[in-house]
């Protein structure tokens, strides 16, 4: 049985999610997005002949928590200590994801000390991402969960031995 990106994808929860103005939701999309800046750019940054390579191995890893974070099902499936589930569990509340996104975002607007480059685009990206979530914080809304990707729950959804055997 071979699988596609489309049996994850929930083209209407999309617009239901553009609809319900929760900035929580809108935190969780530039979440994914700064899942493929932190470890493009990261990955891209790691040519420089500087210190600027270590700000590239951090947004990597960066960008690897963030994708246990936004997309808590692979947590279920990977093989991770318990350690590390229990750290990832404790960003389940806007909050926390709103100081967990600034801090790192911190770390990379500090690697423009050592030279400007790319890393620029990640710092501004989970900056967005902790503004989202300080918003829907500081206007009590709900953390939830977004509607892009298929819940687990879900009839259609590929069962998790599917998806082992896929990885």
């Amino acid at each position: 049985m071979a699988l596609s990106l489309g049996q994850f994808i929930n083209v209407s929860g999309m617009v239901k999610d553009l609809k319900s103005f929760n900035f929580s939701v809108y935190g969780r999309w530039f979440g994914y997005i700064n899942i493929i800046l932190c470890i493009a750019l990261g990955i891209a940054n790691l040519f420089h002949v500087s210190g600027v390579i270590a700000f590239g191995i951090i947004s990597i890893i960066q960008g690897l928590v963030i994708l246990f974070i936004e997309i808590p099902f692979l947590l279920k499936i990977c093989p991770l200590s318990d350690n590390f589930i229990e750290f990832i569990k404790k960003f389940e509340t806007n909050g926390w994801r709103c100081i967990f996104y600034l801090a790192m975002a911190i770390i990379q607007y500090v690697s423009i000390a050592v030279m400007a480059t790319s890393l620029i685009v990640v710092a501004v990206g989970l900056t967005i991402s902790s503004i989202s979530y300080a918003v829907a914080y500081t206007k009590h809304q709900e953390f939830q969960n977004t509607n892009i990707i298929k819940n687990p729950t879900d009839d259609d959804f590929p069962h998790e031995a599917v998806v082992r055997e896929m990885l």
